[in-house]
């Protein structure tokens, strides 16, 4: 016997895979260097960050595929890239175990609203499931309501007591000294 919640759960599987058929998600290489660059840009548009993008096309390249500082995948509709995620591992003291940390999720404007955003999650989970993780973690500006709401769907708590705090590249030189 089948009980209502596996019937509901199949039902919904059934209804992503159809709103997302043509849609697959892969692990980005050396040759799609370009286009995470360019949804890196894309991202820092959206978000009113355009100024603080500083790399270099060598430096990304760098970071990502010799020294493997983060991994990206690349969500394809019908072969075109639509969407990118970006993450790495951190680690968490309390529970004793890495996390994967999210630093940037973007599916291009026109392409939202058909399950894209949630299959990157679910594959993300994927991988957090797959390395043992204890975590997934992300930051969100506070004024993306769209994003919130979606995190929300999803299950995601907002860590609302935590301020997140930086040094960018200059201040970290000045507190060494250097």
């Amino acid at each position: 016997m089948v009980n209502r919640l596996e019937i509901r759960y199949n039902r919904a599987q059934n209804e992503i895979r159809r709103d997302i058929m043509g849609f697959t998600i892969r692990q980005a290489q050396p040759e799609d260097c370009a286009t995470i660059g360019r949804f890196i840009r894309l991202i820092a548009e959206y978000e009113k960050m355009s100024d603080e993008v500083v790399w270099d096309d060598a430096t990304l390249y760098d970071q990502l595929f010799v020294e493997h500082r983060a991994e990206v995948l690349l969500g394809e509709e019908d072969g075109q890239v639509v969407g990118f995620a970006l993450y790495f591992h951190n680690f968490s003291t309390f529970v004793g175990r890495k996390g994967l940390y999210l630093e940037d999720l973007y599916v291009l404007q026109e392409k939202r609203g058909r399950g894209y955003g949630k299959a990157f999650f679910k594959r993300l989970a994927e991988i957090a499931v797959e390395r043992r993780c204890g975590r997934m973690e992300w930051v969100c500006l506070n004024w993306n309501a769209p994003s919130i709401a979606f995190y929300q769907s999803l299950g995601a708590e907002g860590l609302t007591e935590w301020t997140t705090w930086r040094l960018s590249e200059d201040k970290i030189r000045q507190l060494a000294g250097l």
